[in-house]
Formats: structure tokens, sequence, C-alpha cells
């Protein structure tokens, strides 16, 4: 496997996203998120896409999106190892004696995948519910 940092096309995007039955994005609202995030990265088996992961944020508060891996590659550690080279992105941008918050929305049933990882499901003491709204242009 080779990972591939900010080179994320919008053909693999898209073709990675519907591997798991995700919606098809607009094809230059796609391409206009993956040049604005703070990285983004790619899986590649020869010249086939298995995995990608983004990173999104500020450098206070980042966030962990658009997480997938071929349904026939998974449990292969390629999932743990895309959300370690995100984190790893995150924290070589941390000033000395800095701090970021990351955080994801884990798909429906996923959870433990990144609870071993480290994340913790909100709310808990310190974090009420994570909240989110869609909007739709026509």
């Amino acid at each position: 496997m080779i990972f591939k940092e900010n080179s994320l096309t919008v053909q693999d995007y898209q073709c990675l996203r519907e591997s798991v039955g995700w919606l098809r994005m607009q094809q230059e609202q796609a391409a206009a998120a993956l040049g604005r995030g703070l990285c983004t990265l790619a899986v590649l088996e020869g010249d086939t896409p298995v995995g990608m992961g983004r990173l999104i944020g500020d450098g206070l508060y980042d966030t962990i999106v658009d997480v997938v891996v071929r349904p026939e590659y998974q449990g292969q550690g390629i999932g743990r190892a895309i959300i370690g080279r995100l984190l790893a992105f995150a924290e070589k941008e941390m000033p000395p004696g800095g701090r970021v918050s990351v955080s994801l929305i884990a798909e429906k049933g996923k959870e433990p995948f990144y609870e071993k990882l480290g994340f913790r499901k909100i709310p808990h003491e310190h974090c009420g519910s994570g909240m989110r709204k869609v909007l739709h242009r026509a």
C-alpha cells in the first residue's frame, strides 16, 4: 500500500465514497473542498484507490472527515493507519506547548473502531452532544 498526502483526486474521492454507499458530492464543490483541507490522504494499491481520509480545521479545532476504506480492504489496518497519519499531521502542525482538539463523526456502528484509537464518545463530562445541520441549495 502507498499512502500519499495531498494528492487525492476528485475522481478517487467520489469513487471511494460510492464504494461504501455514501452520496456522490457535486463535482465543483468536492474539488474546492479537497483544495481547502489541511491534509488529504489517499491510499493506493498500485493505481487503485483503496482508502482515504481528510483533516480539516484551523489548528485549534480540527475534524477528521471522509475516512473510507473499500469494503474488500477493511480489517487490514488501513483505517487505523489513515487515522494515525492524520493525527500525526495535526500534532506536527502544533507549536510547542500547543493543543489541538480533533473531532470526527463516526458512521453508525463504527464507534468502537474510533474508541480503540483514543476517541471518546460525546457527550461526556466535558462536552455535550455533537450536532449537525445539512444545508441544501436548489
